[in-house]
């Protein structure tokens, strides 16, 4: 996939958690949210030429950018969007307070990461 389409998936993928959710899928829904941060991360390290293969990798990436901006919300918006892909597997997360606020901070992450590949260009 070229960058565009990565960051186009991610935009989707936001879109698709809300319906998911919406109608009851919470296990969907969780997935959806990390592919969205998971294909923001891809797109922004194809615009650097940086490694991405991998969740290790990944998680290489969102360091970087915190160093690099000294924004330290990346970290925690990549920590929160693991949390949501963890759920996918074992369902442990419960609708509430606390999940619409990790909902929250996944999209604000998803949507900064979005905004530095839009300041590179």
């Amino acid at each position: 996939m070229l960058i565009r389409e990565h960051a186009e998936t991610a935009r989707r993928f936001l879109s698709a958690a809300d319906s998911e959710l919406a109608s009851g899928d919470m296990l969907q829904g969780c997935e959806k949210l990390w592919g969205a941060a998971s294909h923001a991360l891809i797109a922004l390290a194809q615009t650097r030429e940086w490694r991405h293969g991998s969740h290790g990798a990944m998680r290489a990436v969102v360091l970087a950018l915190a160093d690099e901006t000294g924004d330290d919300s990346l970290l925690i918006g990549f920590k929160t969007s693991e949390k949501f892909h963890a759920n996918f597997y074992h369902g442990f997360m419960k609708a509430g307070e606390e999940f619409d606020l990790d909902r929250q901070r996944v999209r604000d992450f998803v949507n900064s990461i979005l905004a530095l590949i839009d300041a590179d260009d």
